[in-house]
């Protein structure tokens, strides 16, 4: 079996990351799962990763839940972060400019440069899709678009003035800005974006319900190990909570609103 835990594995983070899977894998195994790895893989692709036959545990983004990963994963539960706005589960992303920018509303920015993470991410690229949807003129806004390959080269790109504007999801943002404060030490938040269900934990498809069920338990056991208090922290991990797959379909919805809106993809 394998696990994986890369949407908030960032660099400075992986002592705790690690730290957070050797207590998540111990409560695994009081719960009464047997084949549970002791470390995490990384480094192979996490797409292929996520549909893996030998999945146990991993942390997917919530638009692949609801389109790549649709019928082809189990949600095993939703963690709630230790950040404003995410109570319950929820989440949203800071929509950043640099400190020294003019731009005072998102209809400031029309005709600059976004840099996007990916096409395939919700708090990257669909929320800032749905933020500047009613700004669009004939299905543009911005004059130039950079797919940056991640939230860290999206930072850099707006605080080198390479690109005017990125949204990078609030436990990212916060996360960063313990562990590399001088990439978010120029930037400010402009605007706030919808928000939606947090990034779920996920299992392989074909998981049993009785290993599901020792999975919940197992979060709920780690969630509340007071060893594991400082770990959490630095992770900003306040507790998990079971959400139903429907709930996530709030994503879908900004999409459509978006593309009803005449703006179906960044541009």
């Amino acid at each position: 079996m394998r696990a994986s835990l890369p949407m908030y594995d960032l660099p400075g983070l992986d002592a705790a990351t690690d730290a957070w899977w050797t207590g998540l894998a111990a409560a695994f195994r009081a719960e009464g799962l047997t084949e549970v790895p002791d470390n995490l893989t990384r480094g192979d692709d996490v797409r292929e990763l996520w549909t893996a036959p030998d999945l146990l545990f991993s942390q997917t983004c919530g638009y692949p839940l609801t389109h790549a990963l649709a019928g082809e994963v189990t949600l095993v539960a939703t963690p709630v972060y230790a950040c404003p706005g995410c109570e319950g589960g929820s989440y949203h992303s800071e929509i950043l400019v640099r400190s020294d920018a003019a731009a005072k509303t998102l209809a400031d920015l029309r005709g600059g440069c976004a840099a996007v993470n990916a096409a395939d991410s919700q708090s990257g690229c669909s929320v800032l899709r749905h933020a500047v949807a009613k700004l669009a003129e004939k299905g543009r806004f911005f004059a130039e678009v950079k797919i940056s390959g991640g939230h860290l080269p999206s930072l850099r790109l707006v605080t080198e003035g390479a690109a005017d504007v990125c949204a990078v999801d609030t436990v990212t943002y916060h996360l960063i800005a313990r562990t590399q404060p001088e990439l978010t030490e120029g930037l400010r938040v402009l605007a706030t974006s919808a928000a939606a269900p947090a990034l779920p934990y996920i299992a392989r498809r074909d998981l049993p319900e009785a290993d599901l069920a020792r999975l919940r338990a197992g979060l709920a056991r780690a969630c509340a190990d007071p060893a594991l208090a400082e770990v959490r922290a630095a992770l900003l991990l306040a507790g998990v909570v079971v959400r139903g797959l429907s709930d996530y379909d709030r994503i879908l919805d900004l999409e459509a609103e978006a593309i009803a809106g005449g703006y179906p993809e960044v541009a």
